[in-house]
């Protein structure tokens, strides 16, 4: 009789600690080389919901442990295998006493090249550096250009060459495009080197969103989350660090028309040059050479995306959610860092 209550308390654990796992989404292939790159087995597993809208997160290899934000919320938060999701850094974005706007916080977050967390934030419209331990406080990387302020700084990426890439939209202005207190006409893609100066490398683009830089250093993806153009380009890096002419890398407008939800937002890139990209539907999977491999489907507008754990992690922000999936690739750009 005891032995069986035994097997029957095991069996109720062992059920209750599988029930805490939720998981969402599905796999969906395009190509088989998909296939090489997550096994069909994988699931989409949720590590914390309840968030108005996470983005930018970034992996802390030394401390093991992830950093993301909540736009709206105006908050850096913290997840850690084990652990309760906690407040990294409140205000993350916006330091005013006075309501701004629906999305005054950090955005996009990255890990410098020499360990400092970097973010883009909306309400103090800047680029921003501190250390990880918080003490010192952030000292402005950029918040200007030929003397204007930026719109709302939205995601960046540092090169091995020191220059920061970064875009410029409206989203953080309390009246988006129309806001009377915009100083540029243009939504641009900037880049800040390491004197400080900063130069306008993209004009041309209506809604820049998420930037990554290839393996090789060669090339800068930019996102575009503009509905009537929903679209990937991708511009050699020149010696300069300026850009060269852009060219389209892929097209997500056949997507929108399955009323999948979301846009081009976030993107980050693996060791073998493949594009994992939020778009509609969730992730998508996208070859060096534009073809379309397969998708991530969160079932929700999904914002971006970090590798982490092994490098073979990629963790998701998509909409209220943070989940994780396990990949049978790895992420190159994973910097070194600790608190």
């Amino acid at each position: 009789m005891k032995k069986f209550n035994l097997s029957i308390l095991i069996m109720l654990v062992t059920y209750n600690l599988n029930a805490q796992t939720k998981t969402i989404g599905k796999l969906i292939v395009n190509d088989p080389g998909f296939t090489n790159l997550i096994d069909l087995n994988s699931k989409i597993e949720v590590l914390g919901e309840g968030f108005v809208w996470a983005e930018g997160p970034v992996w802390i290899s030394e401390n093991k442990c992830l950093l993301f934000s909540d736009v709206p919320k105006n908050t850096i938060y913290k997840w850690k295998e084990g652990e309760e999701i906690s407040v990294f850094l409140s205000p993350s974005g916006y330091t005013g006493n006075k309501a701004y706007s629906k999305e005054p916080g950090s955005n996009g977050l990255s890990i410098s090249n020499d360990g400092y967390l970097l973010a883009c934030e909306h309400g103090d419209r800047r680029i921003s550096k501190m250390p990880l331990n918080i003490k010192g406080g952030k000292v402005t990387i950029a918040d200007k250009w030929e003397g204007k302020r930026f719109n709302s700084p939205n995601d960046l990426i540092q090169a091995e060459s020191g220059i920061i890439y970064f875009t410029d939209p409206p989203y953080g202005l309390p009246n988006y495009v129309n806001d009377t207190s915009r100083e540029i006409d243009l939504f641009g893609v900037y880049s800040v080197d390491k004197s400080g100066k900063v130069k306008v490398v993209v004009k041309d683009l209506e809604r820049p969103n998420g930037v990554a830089i290839s393996q090789d250093q060669k090339y800068l993806y930019v996102a575009q989350s503009e509905p009537k153009n929903p679209v990937i380009m991708k511009y050699p890096i020149l010696k300069s660090g300026g850009l060269g002419k852009g060219v389209l890398f892929f097209n997500t407008a056949e997507l929108m028309k399955s009323d999948l939800p979301g846009l081009p937002d976030g993107l980050k890139v693996d060791i073998h040059g493949n594009v994992f990209s939020t778009g509609p539907g969730g992730v998508l999977v996208i070859s060096p050479l534009g073809k379309l491999l397969g998708r991530i489907e969160t079932g929700v507008p999904t914002a971006n995306v970090a590798w982490g754990e092994d490098g073979s992690t990629l963790f998701i922000t998509a909409q209220h959610y943070l989940c994780k999936i396990k990949t049978k690739t790895m992420g190159y750009d994973i910097k070194k860092a600790s608190f």
